[in-house]
């Protein structure tokens, strides 16, 4: 739905910040979601955190939530379930896509069963036979926690003499792990934007890998966008789409994946709340097609007037 008035918006709360290891990079996203929605005459108010969100609900303080909420808590259902029982409209997905998404394996299962294309992985506990797993997958693997974002504890490992440090640090964030077979090619991602793709970006790195600090910190990244060109950007586009939905996600949303030497594409994972920082790729595609910071953080808004129960 499309509208032109910024007082249909109500009162909107920009819910931000929280308690989880993606805190600072969603209080960056918040800030610059707030300056762009106030630029454009919406009465837009910062939140810090679910509880002070529901508490300013619950008492009658605004009308909808803008939530840019990364990581646990905002991004894996509970928050969008706490809503949808408070019957306040908020923009991105509803709880299944939401807590689908959060859940790297979950999702993953979801591809596989679709048919669509992922890398190789296995769901990993601490206890189980390390070895054989290695032993079926082979290095080079990444080792992630399957309920963070960020790149949040994330390593590539080559072989066994880094294999142990890599367990520990993702099972700081999870007590389910995610190691998964590492595609030798480049990272693209794509932009979901109310049920329409943007065009894919081509993520270059200084170094060998896009990790945290490629992402937020280090200004020499590159972001090729589109990424692709004709048929082949098409067919990634398109695989993306296919990925959103049928992981239930909905509203807007990233979708990276890699493509190999051979031209072909790999699904990793789906982003429901994505980052809206200064380095963050969705304002990046958005930019690429005309649509400036403040206009994306528009049509984003404009997604939370559908039902309130998606």
């Amino acid at each position: 739905m499309r509208i032109t008035d910024p007082q249909l918006f109500g009162r909107v709360a920009v819910a931000l910040g929280g308690n989880s290891a993606e805190r600072e990079v969603s209080l960056a996203s918040g800030r610059n979601v707030l300056e762009a929605l106030r630029s454009l005459g919406v009465d837009a108010h910062p939140v810090d955190g679910i509880p002070a969100l529901l508490d300013a609900l619950r008492a009658g303080h605004f009308a909808r939530v803008f939530n840019i909420l990364h990581g646990r808590g905002g991004e894996d259902g509970m928050l969008q379930g706490a809503l949808q029982a408070l019957g306040v409209p908020f923009t991105g997905s509803g709880v299944l896509g939401s807590a689908l998404t959060m859940d790297k394996v979950r999702t993953k299962e979801i591809w596989v069963a679709k048919g669509l294309p992922t890398p190789r992985f296995h769901a990993y506990r601490k206890g189980e036979d390390i070895a054989a797993v290695i032993a079926e997958l082979r290095y080079p693997v990444i080792v992630k926690p399957s309920h963070e974002g960020s790149s949040v504890g994330i390593t590539h490992v080559f072989d066994d003499a880094d294999l142990p440090a890599a367990l520990e640090l993702a099972s700081r964030y999870d007590g389910e792990l995610i190691i998964e077979e590492l595609i030798v090619g480049d990272e693209f991602t794509v932009a979901i934007l109310d049920g329409e793709t943007l065009p894919s970006i081509n993520i270059v790195p200084k170094g060998e890998f896009y990790d945290y600090h490629a992402k937020y910190v280090a200004e020499d990244t590159q972001y090729l966008c589109p990424g692709l060109q004709g048929a082949a950007e098409e067919e990634m586009r398109a695989l993306a789409l296919r990925a959103f939905h049928a992981s239930g996600a909905s509203g807007w949303g990233r979708v990276d994946l890699m493509r190999d030497r051979s031209g072909g594409n790999w699904l990793i994972e789906v982003n429901t709340t994505p980052g809206m920082t200064s380095h963050s790729l969705v304002p990046k595609a958005a930019r690429a097609v005309g649509i400036e910071f403040p206009q994306l953080c528009w049509r984003i808004l404009e997604t939370s007037l559908g039902d309130v129960a998606a």
